[in-house]
């Protein structure tokens, strides 16, 4: 009786633990399927994934006629958010001597020597300070990136003459310093050629997505190169998107914002096709993932300025703490030499592509 016993609940032990192991196998093939059903659940989000600026919207003006350390145009510009500055890239102004040269140097042979003046601005447009970088390029664009309470400022860099003009066949990162000249072979610069071959080389950082882009020209045709920002930083050049620029009018800036890119086109009055106070001013909004076009719009931002050229782009976040709420910034021109001004305007609305390209073809 007591043997029987014993045997039984082995038995009912042994039932019971496999009951439980096959719950077990159960359960987990369960979370298994689970899991399946829902692809790339643990996957990060791709920094090319974004709504995109609604190019029709009404601008609003930031910064209204702020003189420059020169009084030439202002070529781009790029803004620091965590900061709170604005830096504006224009060409050296003529007339001027710097240390170690022989005497004061024309403004063409500035231009064609890739010499430009940079200066640093408050986001309402107050003069802080201004760097010389001498054989830089032609500033078409350039990019900000804060480390801290240190803005590093990107450009082209190792200008080579083509034309009447100076452009860059490099890209360089270095810290704002008041009153520093720099040149391409200052200790200070940290360059990266993130191509080889390719010259015309402008840059754009997107601080929200953790992104560079990288204007080049290979082979006679423009591109657009996306990297890690980050990788960069480590000279690890390896694109994420690669896309042709597509055709535009005279072409003055760029920027770029997550899957977007945005190309800002025109000139001044007077000139061929640019009639007041219209304008030929364009922003293009291009998917970096497939390299179309999802939209064009005529911008009419400061038709009542008597000299208005489009000059350069830039994406600001006025709260870093929410990157999904940005603003897309563009910039003109105004005034007369000697004494150019600066303006910048920007459009803060951001939608899905389908509304955008659903509202182009109603």
């Amino acid at each position: 009786m007591n043997l029987f016993t014993e045997k039984s609940k082995q038995l009912l032990h042994t039932l019971v633990h496999r009951n439980r192991v096959a719950r077990l196998v159960t359960g987990l093939a369960v979370v298994g399927l689970l899991v399946s059903a829902v692809p790339n659940v643990h996957a990060e989000k791709s920094p090319l994934k974004s709504k995109v600026f609604d190019l029709s919207e009404p601008a609003t003006q930031l910064v209204r006629d702020t003189e420059l350390h020169n009084g030439t145009v202002m070529q781009s510009f790029a803004v620091d958010d965590v900061n709170k500055k604005m830096y504006v890239l224009q060409l050296m102004a003529g007339g001027q001597q710097l240390p170690g040269e022989n005497g004061p140097v024309t403004g063409a042979q500035r231009d064609k020597n890739g010499d430009m003046t940079l200066t640093q601005l408050d986001l309402e447009g107050n003069k802080l300070g201004y760097m010389f970088l001498k054989g830089f390029g032609h500033g078409v664009q350039m990019g900000a990136e804060a480390v801290g309470d240190t803005t590093y400022l990107w450009t082209e860099t190792d200008s080579v003459t083509e034309g009447s003009s100076g452009w860059g066949t490099q890209l360089a990162r270095f810290p704002f310093e008041n009153g520093k000249i720099l040149t391409p072979d200052s200790d200070v610069l940290e360059k990266h050629q993130l191509i080889e071959g390719v010259d015309r080389t402008t840059v754009n950082i997107d601080q929200a997505n953790g992104l560079l882009t990288m204007r080049y020209r290979q082979d006679g045709a423009f591109h657009f190169g996306v990297f890690e920002l980050e990788k960069v930083n480590r000279k690890q050049y390896t694109p994420i998107a690669d896309v042709p620029q597509p055709s535009v009018g005279t072409f003055q800036g760029f920027a770029s914002y997550g899957g977007y890119l945005y190309l800002l086109e025109g000139s001044a009055y007077g000139t061929s096709g640019s009639v007041e106070p219209t304008g030929n001013t364009y922003i293009t909004a291009v998917n970096l993932s497939t390299g179309e076009v999802v939209d064009k719009q005529l911008n009419t931002a400061g038709t009542d300025m008597t000299f208005r050229e489009p000059e350069g782009m830039a994406v600001r976040i006025p709260d870093p703490k929410h990157p999904q709420k940005a603003e897309l910034c563009f910039g003109f021109a105004s005034s007369f030499t000697p004494l150019r001004l600066a303006n910048v305007f920007s459009i803060d609305r951001l939608l899905p592509e389908q509304a955008i390209t659903n509202d182009n073809n109603e």
